[in-house]
């Protein structure tokens, strides 16, 4: 459904200590410098959503459900232990662009993938599976063949409001996106602002479930929110948009410090 990246993917340092800029790289803890992110090895987290013929999931929960799994996996021990059997592919795909793929499947295709190592998070009606992360050309051969693009989703109804209780990720109303590449788009939201918070905001994120939301931005918001010193994410650029797009902004409450 969509392949996809994040620009400026750098976290602030220790958790807390900064909100991210839309226009300025953000000095991080990993071993490559933002310059030489691109010569690092580039790994890739995959995720698969359950796509059958006759239930295909609503857009908005599916984005939703992706973007708890991205999250369901950075906080998993075997990706935040030292000897987690998930923790140096993390490390390793963190240390570069934070890239992201997402594929359907059904059917065959479906039990194939959940037979692979991975966590499935399901949502109201969506499912989507979250594999740790591979080499950029090193896919197992049950994931590789899944398609990439050709779906496209829809809401039945308008979503509610966002829960301001919990996180909301923003989705930019100027930039169309497939559901796959949108569904990518909230995963990197999400995950930047995981890197935004102190250990403790994140505990009590993960024991509630990773409540959030995923909403489009009115266009009167959209500037207010890009310049408010949240978390934004900007694409790469290297399918369906323009490089350097701003796409999500994460807003809570813990992520405005100023």
């Amino acid at each position: 459904m969509s392949d996809t990246t994040a620009d400026r993917p750098q976290p602030p340092g220790p958790a807390g200590t900064g909100p991210f800029q839309p226009d300025a790289l953000q000095p991080g803890p990993f071993q490559h410098k933002a310059a030489d992110r691109d010569a690092a090895p580039q790994y890739v987290l995959p995720l698969v959503v359950r796509m059958e013929r006759d239930a295909p999931p609503p857009r908005t929960d599916a984005l939703e459900t992706a973007a708890r799994a991205v999250l369901t996996l950075l906080s998993d021990e075997r990706a935040t232990a030292e000897d987690g059997e998930w923790a140096q592919a993390v490390r390793d795909w963190q240390d570069a662009r934070i890239r992201k793929v997402v594929r359907r499947a059904r059917g065959t295709e479906w039990r194939r993938a959940e037979a692979l190592p991975g966590i499935t998070l399901t949502g109201a009606a969506a499912e989507v599976r979250v594999f740790p992360p591979v080499p950029l050309d090193g896919w197992p051969k049950d994931l590789a063949r899944l398609q990439v693009s050709g779906t496209e989703l829809d809401d039945p109804a308008p979503p509610p409001p966002a829960d301001p209780a919990h996180p909301a990720l923003w989705m930019s109303p100027d930039v169309a996106m497939s559901a796959g590449k949108a569904m990518a788009q909230a995963g990197h939201g999400a995950q930047l602002a995981w890197w935004e918070l102190s250990d403790a905001e994140r505990e009590a994120w993960r024991a509630g479930g990773f409540p959030l939301s995923v909403r489009t931005a009115a266009p009167a918001d959209w500037a207010r929110l890009i310049s408010a010193g949240l978390p934004v994410v900007q694409d790469a650029g290297f399918t369906e948009v323009a490089p350097g797009s701003c796409t999500v902004v994460a807003d809570y409450r813990a992520l405005r410090r100023g």
